[in-house]
């Protein structure tokens, strides 16, 4: 079934659990029509004067796109800063060559259309806060405490030991 979201029914919100610098509005008209993607993500944003859209990152198992609708932004990637304005279509593909970050560097706001793929799950990663980001979990972890596979795994005789005299 086709479901149409027309111009004049966009209601935008601020996003719940955001920070200064990170207010993004997105349009709650696709919720409130009961649109439920399954591996086609879309958000309407509008992005208010000094904001940013979201902490500099890339996903590794999802692509995205923005198509500039009205206003204008600054666009950070790892190739540096361009400002991208109405009509503009920007890709980023998986990977750190697909990190970016959008801020709001005028005095009006920018409103645009944000795609992603989604295939149940995404890790996004962080490289300005050494962060990892779990998706759908929405767990977050350092990425500096990466680790070993079996560390902490080398006395695995003794817990199955325990677990044996647990049952006796």
């Amino acid at each position: 079934m086709a479901t149409v979201l027309k111009s004049n029914q966009r209601e935008f919100k601020e996003d719940r659990d955001k920070i200064d610098g990170f207010r993004i509005f997105s349009d709650v008209s696709i919720a409130k029509k009961g649109i439920q993607p399954q591996n086609l993500n879309f958000d309407l944003r509008q992005l208010n004067p000094g904001q940013y859209c979201a902490a500099y990152h890339f996903h590794r198992y999802a692509e995205e796109l923005f198509m500039i609708i009205s206003g204008s932004a600054t666009l950070r990637t790892p190739k540096g800063l361009e400002v991208v304005e109405h009509g503009d279509l920007i890709f980023f593909e998986k990977g750190e060559t697909g990190t970016h970050q959008l801020y709001n560097h005028t005095a009006e706001p920018c409103v645009y259309l944000d795609i992603r793929t989604f295939i149940g799950y995404d890790v996004c990663e962080y490289p300005d806060s050494n962060k990892i980001f779990l998706v759908p979990s929405y767990e977050i972890f350092a990425k500096d405490t990466q680790r070993n596979y079996f560390d902490g795994e080398e006395n695995v005789r003794d817990k199955w030991k325990e677990i044996e005299n647990e049952r006796e």
